[in-house]
């Protein structure tokens, strides 16, 4: 696939009642633009308002599944403001996405590549890949309610060392930690995934939103206020040490 410094493209496969979303510019390791999170979010929106999709499948083209945010985009003029613009809406759609929402983590997942798979209901993480929010190593602070939602995802203290040392997380060591629920040979992520999604699929998409909506109750108005609280953090810690730029650890 050809691509501009800037182009970032969602691909699509339908597999029956399974939509795959591939985060589609391995070139830059799926880092995201602003263009990105506009993209990903119509193509959520899309997939929650066809009444064929049950589930939906998350993964990446290439050798990533997302390094973050595309920091060339943050140094051009207006680069940061756009991001900030754009990000607030996704994290709202994936905060509300109503469907079954599964992770394939084809391989590295850094900052926004990470707390997004906070924002799935099921993680399948290839055994070659590896997890990392070095939110503190870049000086700035835990973004995308992942303060919140990583510590209910795998408990204080490991979300602790987690944040605070900027550690990586294996694929074994995700599964451990609950982070993820299982772990898939190195290049079968997706396959793995597709194996959930379509047991998942198999049911009915209306008891599956059902279900999924008592499950994570109060999810989307917490996450914003969250998301908020992080913000003010990052401000604050830009204010100290020195402009880094909107959500730099992404």
């Amino acid at each position: 696939m050809s691509e501009s410094a800037s182009a970032y493209a969602i691909s699509v496969e339908d597999h029956d009642a399974v939509r795959v979303l591939f985060l589609d510019r391995p070139a830059k390791l799926n880092a995201f633009t602003a263009e990105g999170y506009r993209a990903l979010r119509s193509r959520l929106d899309s997939a929650a308002a066809d009444p064929r999709v049950a589930v939906c499948v998350l993964t990446g083209r290439g050798r990533a599944f997302s390094a973050g945010v595309d920091l060339t985009e943050m140094s051009r003029p207006g680069g940061s403001a756009e991001l900030g613009v754009d990000f607030d809406p996704l994290l709202d759609c994936l905060a509300r996405f109503p469907k079954p929402l599964v992770a394939a983590v084809n391989g590295l997942a850094v900052g926004f590549g990470a707390t997004l798979l906070l924002h799935c209901d099921l993680v399948v993480v290839d055994r070659g890949a590896e997890i990392r929010m070095p939110f503190v190593a870049l000086g700035t602070c835990a973004e995308a309610g992942s303060s919140w939602l990583l510590p209910l995802r795998v408990g204080l203290q490991r979300a602790s060392w987690l944040v605070l040392s900027g550690s990586a997380l294996s694929a074994d060591g995700a599964v451990a930690a609950g982070f993820a629920l299982a772990s898939a040979p190195s290049g079968q992520a997706l396959d793995e995934a597709l194996t959930v999604a379509a047991s998942l699929a198999a049911h009915s998409v209306d008891a599956l939103v059902a279900n999924k909506s008592l499950l994570r109750e109060g999810y989307p108005e917490r996450i914003s206020a969250v998301w908020q609280r992080e913000k003010a953090a990052m401000a604050a810690m830009a204010e100290k040490l020195g402009p880094i730029g909107w959500s730099a650890q992404q």
